[in-house]
């Protein structure tokens, strides 16, 4: 089985880098040719992203400047791979070394070190959230590309608990909606667009819940309460509720592509916590560095990113769904 740095099938990403290696970064394939990249929009959702936004984000201070190496000729696409780095330039790694042979509650210290015999214990290496940059220009690339096509992506972000004690972390809600995705996108049976999109927002770090229309709450409803009935609409078929969240058999029906995405409080408590190190011994464990108190507003970018990622993959591939 291929290791899983890569996300999507036409257009892709291939993202590497730890989080106080030299630089995260990417290669994009599957780009269409001749498309004109606002720079400007492009920083405008990294600094979304970036460390130190917003009120309860991490203070680490990097301006998540990117480079781009290939696959884009003044300012346009040329249809070759794109590369691009985003340098580190506001790493600490001395902040971790008491955490090198100790395993943090809750993050992917144990299960890291149990799969590779190895692992990167600065800010979490590669399971670390530094990750998800390389996320967002691509992303950013593929929502530039598909307001071309009149689809927009939007998320917000909400805080259920938003009196955090000192030292302490919160968890949160980001909802998405996706506009002017045409009926018949997405894949039968295995392809399907819902759990296209529900494999990209769960390998989002933090993310622990997914729902697509109404979700779980379906389970407190009878059928008859739920049926998303067909009307037509401006001489068009739709529906008259969108209980479905804008999909039916997995695939697209027209309406506006709804769902949430659940993140779990941050994992890293500035306070004292107990651990284990790599020998069983218990530990306390006092946190060094910089980090989040809340994840949600700086993963609202993030999953913007990975719906454009999916959405404009399975676009491209349903240009090939019949003559």
């Amino acid at each position: 089985m291929a290791h899983k740095n890569r996300i999507g099938n036409i257009f892709s990403l291939t993202s590497f880098g730890e989080s106080h290696g030299p630089a995260v970064g990417g290669v994009i394939d599957g780009m269409p040719a001749g498309v004109k990249i606002d720079m400007e929009l492009l920083r405008h959702e990294m600094s979304r992203r970036r460390p130190g936004h917003g009120a309860m984000a991490s203070s680490r201070n990097e301006d998540d400047e990117v480079e781009f190496l290939s696959g884009i000729f003044d300012g346009i696409t040329i249809g070759t791979p794109i590369g691009f780095i985003i340098r580190n330039r506001d790493q600490r790694p001395e902040d971790y070394d008491h955490l090198k042979n100790v395993y943090r509650p809750s993050h992917a210290d144990f299960t890291y070190q149990a799969k590779y015999g190895i692992r990167d214990h600065r800010g979490g290496g590669r399971a670390s959230a530094r990750e998800t940059a390389a996320r967002v220009v691509a992303g950013a690339l593929a929502k530039q590309t598909l307001s071309q096509l009149g689809i927009t992506i939007n998320a917000q972000s909400s805080v259920a608990v938003t009196e955090i004690p000192q030292g302490d972390t919160a968890g949160g809600m980001v909802s998405c909606v996706v506009k002017g995705v045409p009926a018949g996108i997405g894949e039968p049976v295995f392809g399907k667009l819902s759990s296209q999109l529900a494999e990209a927002m769960m390998s989002i770090p933090a993310a622990k819940g997914f729902e697509i229309g109404l979700g779980f709450d379906f389970v407190n409803h009878r059928g008859s309460e739920v049926l998303d009935k067909f009307v037509v609409k401006d001489g068009k078929i739709s529906t008259a509720t969108n209980n479905s969240g804008g999909l039916q058999g997995g695939i697209s029906n027209g309406n506006d592509i709804c769902f949430k995405v659940a993140f779990k409080p941050v994992a890293t408590l500035m306070q004292p916590v107990e651990g284990i190190d790599s020998h069983g011994n218990k530990v306390t464990i006092n946190p060094r560095g910089r980090h989040d108190a809340c994840v949600v507003e700086r993963a609202v970018p993030v999953v913007e990113a990975m719906a454009a990622i999916i959405v404009l993959d399975n676009v491209l591939i349903n240009r090939a769904a019949r003559l």
